[in-house]
């Protein structure tokens, strides 16, 4: 093999690619080995079959739920379903009163527990506070450090209840880290202080225990699972998992059952004017107007955290706005930075999660696929159509360069599986027949990517360069194209993903993974060999076998060398044809000069002038 400084960078990309293979074969036997995952991807409902749970909810007070509080319903649950890492589930209303949920797989009893849970709206006040990035130190009232949630300026109206929280209707992050410990940990008894406070917002409930067990507590998508359960009438430490940031929160001082209702709406002044921003209003029924005025005089003017007061739906807080005014008519308003929709799911929220809705399981039963084996394996066989199909193309368009379309997407399709294995352990991945259709898709788009660089390097080699400037220059041309159209693909799937529902978003989702995957191979592997095979024999002198043989692509100034006469011509016209014959010989390919030397030839002249000397 020639030498080429090229090698080196080459040989560094493929032990790249291999040591990216080998780390996620070596996390994935980890979880084999603990018997926590399989060597396959999990499959969905629409393969695999699952669970199906049929509920009817039902408020605590009797009355019948509406069509708007079922949809409410289906919303919560769907975020407790993704909260616990199941995903392809299918949940949907049934008649009037029934909630359909199907489940890929086999249901856990901590699934169907936080299925059947009850959708409680809680009102706690706000203790301390810090950042739930990292483990840090309490921020307490006697801290002189500014709140973690900043409210804004007060306003003219002192029956507004600013909020620092601009999108305050986050996703759920309820639960300890890593364990289930946490629940239990708000009622430990090494926590609680002796004697128990009789108030809510007493900041003798900030133990030594309980601080030291906030400041460990970091907030990530599993930290709080679990805590919609917590105790009532114990703190609750868990987080606001927009920011994200911690609290340590007092126990329950106003139900959300005194919310008769919630709207977003135009945040307007005294005088009926509209400021332009974006505001939650609540309606509180007349046990909510006392005691809500009660805490905003309590809270109003006090040291921060402790002018904060927290909305808490599923153990996550939904909003924990600064009291800026003493609101006795039972009507706080919410402002911030909303938008038209934050401020419409945060009134959602408080609206539908002020409802006690319970649901009580009316049957469970194992579902079979709905699709079945036999349509995976047709998906599979008309994946592997597509593949022969590709490889049978490319070794006829490409002869033996093909063999570095077939490694590739070799390679490609062993990134892929693992990808979605490890996918399917730790975020609850689950491939469906649209996940497959995807991947299918995905074989087209990675062989594209190898014929834009293939053509790149003929192009170069018809200009005339040499093997190994062929593959530079064409890599430079390639990469450009390949990053643009691959680009475009992913940008595709991505709004595909956010924009679309149930299977559709499988398809979306595999589609974005494979494109991302065919950049990986595309530089750390398909470049780095094709650099490596330029220094061989075979390629480098042009075999016609090869694919990349100069006189079989018609490269450029092929049969000068036939002209081997000396040039007799006058002074000007003599310079001009010397000129000429460099170009000549400048252009050729490594293969062309070649065959000139074997011709007895050597260097290339001009042709003799046949115009007459002036």
């Amino acid at each position: 093999m020639a030498s080429n400084p090229a090698t080196k960078p080459a040989r560094r990309s493929l032990i790249a690619l291999l040591i990216i293979v080998v780390a996620l074969i070596g996390v994935i036997s980890i979880g084999v080995f603990r018997g926590e995952t399989t060597w396959t991807p999990k499959l969905a409902l629409d393969l695999q079959g699952g669970t199906q749970i049929i509920l009817a909810a039902q408020q605590s007070t009797g009355e019948a739920v509406t069509g708007e509080q079922l949809d409410q319903a289906v919303a919560i649950i769907r975020q407790r379903v993704d909260a616990s890492g199941v995903s392809e589930s299918e949940i949907a209303t049934m008649g009037s009163q029934n909630i359909s949920v199907s489940i890929p797989g086999k249901a856990d009893d901590a699934t169907l527990q936080r299925i059947e849970a009850s959708a409680q709206l809680d009102f706690r006040p706000v203790l301390a506070v810090a950042d739930g990035t990292s483990a840090g130190t309490v921020e307490t009232p006697d801290d002189d450090a500014d709140a973690a949630v900043d409210g804004d300026e007060k306003a003219a109206d002192t029956e507004d209840a600013k909020s620092g929280d601009a999108d305050a209707a986050g996703d759920a992050a309820t639960g300890d880290e890593g364990s289930d410990d946490s629940t239990d940990a708000t009622a430990d008894s090494a926590v609680d202080p002796d004697p128990i406070p009789d108030t809510a917002y007493d900041d003798a409930w900030l133990t030594e225990g309980l601080i030291s067990k906030f400041n460990a507590f970091v907030c990530t998508p599993d930290a709080t699972l679990g805590l919609s359960e917590a105790p009532r009438d114990r703190p609750l430490i868990t987080c606001d998992a927009e920011q994200p940031i911690k609290y340590i929160l007092g126990p329950v001082e106003m139900g959300g059952d005194t919310i008769e209702d919630a709207t977003a709406q135009m945040e307007t002044t005294q005088q009926g004017a509209t400021t332009g921003q974006w505001a939650v209003q609540m309606k509180l029924n007349d046990e909510g107007t006392k005691t809500f005025g009660e805490i905003s005089q309590r809270m109003y003017g006090a040291a921060s955290p402790l002018n904060q007061f927290a909305f808490v739906l599923d153990g996550q807080v939904l909003s924990a706005p600064t009291m800026n005014g003493q609101i006795l008519n039972g009507r706080p308003s919410i402002t911030g930075n909303f938008t038209q929709d934050s401020a419409q799911v945060l009134a959602d929220q408080l609206k539908f999660g002020a409802l006690p809705i319970g649901f009580t399981v009316q049957s469970q039963e194992d579902i079979s696929a709905t699709l079945g084996s036999n349509q995976l394996q047709a998906g599979l066989l008309a994946g592997l159509i597509g593949l022969l199909l590709v490889v049978v193309y490319s070794l006829f368009q490409y002869r033996a360069l093909g063999s570095l379309t077939v490694m590739s997407l070799v390679i490609a399709g062993v990134l892929t599986y693992l990808a979605l294995t490890f996918l399917s352990w730790r975020q609850g991945y689950r491939l469906s027949l649209a996940g497959v259709a995807g991947v299918i898709v995905a074989v087209g788009i990675t062989a594209d990517s190898f014929i834009v660089y293939f053509e790149r390097i003929r192009d170069a080699l018809r200009d005339g360069f040499t093997l190994g400037n062929a593959v530079e220059q064409g890599w430079k041309r390639a990469i450009r194209t390949i990053l643009a159209s691959d680009g475009i693909n992913f940008l595709a799937a991505a709004i595909l993903f956010i924009l679309a529902v149930g299977s559709v978003r499988g398809f979306a989702f595999t589609l974005g993974l494979t494109t991302l995957i065919d950049i990986l191979v595309v530089t750390l592997f398909t470049h780095p060999m094709m650099t490596l095979l330029a220094g061989t024999r075979f390629y480098n002198e042009g075999h016609r076998f090869s694919g990349l043989d100069p006189r079989q692509l018609g490269a450029a100034y092929r049969g000068r060398a036939q002209f081997r006469e000396p040039v007799v011509a006058s002074r000007g016209a003599g310079k001009k044809s010397a000129g000429a014959a460099k170009e000549a010989q400048r252009r050729q390919t490594i293969a062309e000069r070649k065959a000139a030397e074997a011709a007895g030839g050597g260097s290339v002249e001009a042709p003799a002038t046949t115009g007459k000397e002036s």
